[in-house]
């Protein structure tokens, strides 16, 4: 009887998605809504995304556009913005907010660079936590019945294979996500 990898392939595939999700808000540059989505709007009583609030657009490459569905929320939206670590500076028009995205300094950009290799190292100790919890499932096979040490270690050796693969997944995301931070 053969470890059944989907479950290694289920875990592996969210923490590639996290990773992904994760850099998502790093700042290229360019105006892009994703880097809002760490930002919470007290509102309503509650935390919740300026997505939930508003409708947010990217006119061109270094503007983006927020228009709140409910005008009230409109001051909320602004301060969250502001007190944001993304540094970027809210102006109110009318019943919009207008956020003009400056092109980072070379500074900037390695910095961005660095937290991009924390996060993408974050994700590859998922990645090694989940490649230890399926390893753990498959040595612990050892005492159930049919099962050889020839199917463990084919196993382990499978096991290997995929977590090489999901690792050149998560180089080659780090790689492409370096790649447009640096981008002048």
């Amino acid at each position: 009887m053969a470890y059944n990898f989907q479950l290694f392939i289920q875990k592996a595939e969210k923490t590639a998605t996290h990773i992904r999700e994760d850099i998502s808000t790093l700042r290229t540059g360019r105006a892009s809504a994703q880097i809002l989505d760490i930002v919470e709007v007290e509102a309503y009583g509650t935390r919740m995304k300026i997505n939930e609030l508003a409708n947010v657009s990217v006119p061109d490459p270094t503007l983006i556009v927020i228009s709140p569905w409910d005008k009230s929320v409109l001051s909320a939206l602004e301060k969250a913005i502001s007190i944001s670590p993304l540094n970027l500076h809210p102006i109110v028009d009318g019943s919009i907010i207008r956020i003009s995205v400056p092109a980072l300094t070379e500074e900037r950009r390695k910095e961005m660079v660095k937290l991009l290799h924390q996060k993408i190292e974050t994700g590859r100790v998922m990645l090694r936590n989940v490649r230890s919890d399926s390893r753990k499932d498959i040595e612990h096979m050892k005492d159930e019945v049919g099962v050889s040490e020839d199917n463990i270690k084919s196993d382990l050796e499978q096991l290997d294979l995929e977590v090489k693969k999901y690792m050149d997944l998560i180089e080659r995301i780090d790689q492409e996500k370096e790649k447009e931070l640096m981008k002048v």
